[in-house]
């Protein structure tokens, strides 16, 4: 399995792209605006997108992808890429975005029986098996209900690929992790420590938050600090390496890729 870095900043600038990561060639996890640099090929392969909650910086390439390919899509009998996220998600979804006013709604399109888009709802703590890889839904504690994800490595092999979502502290998340083989964890880091009480109130970590819970981290997982405002990368990986100098952390790059065996 190979996943691939699309996007991972907290907001837009030259070169910085919105949180997405591409799992083999059809499994989108968030749909940043980085899955706008795929080429047409690329996206029309995908046949599952996985949202972590419904902030525009992390679903906005939906509705973009569901135009783009669904002539190509229909034209071979594809069947509906399914969008799977959380209850709450697919309902924020529905009203504010699929609503004929503010975007079509490519769940109907370009028929009801026969559209380019399927929601399917999960829970924290579901594991969903798409096409031999399993991706298990962990907890987030955000502004607006949210998850994480972990891939599971192969059975017997080197261990998994694990991301927060857009989450400030959650014991549960790092509880959780620890009961399963890990070999990378990407986990946000969105503010840095002079903002430390606005990213409280939105649901954020910031060096300080994130390096109180880094024991609970895997021992031997890689940790990649994701979701860094355009403009704040040297702050927030200044303050966590101050604050944590005994755990390596690694900013996490535009097309960095992870192979999991």
């Amino acid at each position: 399995m190979k996943i691939q870095v699309l996007g991972c900043s907290g907001s837009i600038a030259r070169d910085s792209r919105t949180t997405s990561f591409l799992l083999d060639q059809d499994v989108l996890i968030d749909a940043g605006t980085g899955v706008g640099d795929l080429s047409l090929d690329a996206l029309e392969r995908i046949d599952h997108i996985l949202l972590t909650h419904s902030h525009l910086d992390h679903v906005l390439a939906v509705p973009l992808l569901a135009d783009s390919v669904l002539r190509r899509r229909q034209a071979r009998g594809a069947a509906p890429i399914e969008v799977h996220a959380l209850p709450e998600t697919i309902a924020v979804l529905r009203e504010h975005l699929f609503n004929n006013q503010l975007w079509p709604d490519f769940t109907r399109l370009p028929t009801a029986e026969y559209p380019v888009l399927r929601f399917v709802p999960f829970n924290v703590g579901d594991t969903l098996e798409l096409g031999g890889r399993r991706i298990e839904v962990l907890s987030a504690r955000h502004s607006v209900p949210a998850c994480g994800f972990a891939v599971h490595g192969p059975a017997g092999g080197g261990g998994g690929w694990v991301f927060s979502g857009d989450t400030g502290p959650n014991p549960s998340f790092w509880e959780r992790i620890a009961q399963f083989p890990v070999a990378h964890v990407v986990v946000e880091t969105a503010f840095s420590e002079p903002e430390c009480r606005l990213a409280k109130t939105s649901g954020h970590h910031c060096p300080s938050s994130l390096a109180a819970e880094l024991a609970g981290a895997p021992p031997d997982a890689r940790i990649y600090i994701t979701h860094i405002k355009p403009g704040e990368i040297d702050a927030v990986m200044a303050g966590l390496r101050a604050l944590k100098r005994e755990r390596p952390l690694m900013e996490l790059l535009k097309g960095d890729t992870f192979e999991l065996h």
